[in-house]
C-alpha cells in the first residue's frame, strides 16, 4: 500500500500563485511515476501534470507553461508549483501515484481561483 497526503491549497485570485505538495509513505520504492489530477464540478477528472521516477514530466495543454511539476526523492514528495493561477483553474486536486499494477490516490485538495 502507498498513502499519498496533499497540502496547499486554498484560495486565491486570479493570476497568483500556490505550490502543491503530497507525501507519499509505504510501499514506495516501486512507485515509477506521480502526478496531479483534477476534478472541477460536474466535469470529469482530468490530468494535470506527472513526473516519472526518472524526472520526465507530462503536463496538460491548460497548464504548460504556467504550472510546474517537481519530485525530492529524498522527502518521497512531489510538488505542483502553480503560477498565474486562473478561475478555471478552481477544482479539486488529487495526487496520484502508481506501481505496476495498482494506482493510489490521496484525499484530494480544494483549489479556488477567484477575486
Amino acid at each position: 500500500q502507498v498513502q499519498l497526503v496533499e497540502s496547499g491549497g486554498g484560495l486565491v485570485q486570479p493570476g497568483g500563485s500556490l505550490r502543491l505538495a503530497c507525501a507519499a509513505s509505504g510501499n514506495i520504492f516501486s512507485i515509477y511515476v506521480m502526478g496531479w489530477y483534477r476534478q472541477a464540478p460536474g466535469k470529469e477528472r482530468e490530468l494535470v501534470a506527472t513526473i516519472t521516477r526518472g524526472g520526465s514530466t507530462n503536463y496538460a495543454t491548460s497548464v504548460k507553461g504556467r504550472f510546474t511539476i517537481s519530485r525530492d526523492n529524498a522527502k518521497n514528495t512531489v510538488y505542483l508549483q502553480m503560477n498565474g493561477l486562473k478561475p478555471e483553474d478552481t477544482a479539486v486536486y488529487y495526487c496520484y501515484s502508481a506501481r505496476v499494477g495498482y494506482d493510489y490516490w490521496g484525499q484530494g485538495t480544494q483549489v479556488t481561483v477567484s477575486s
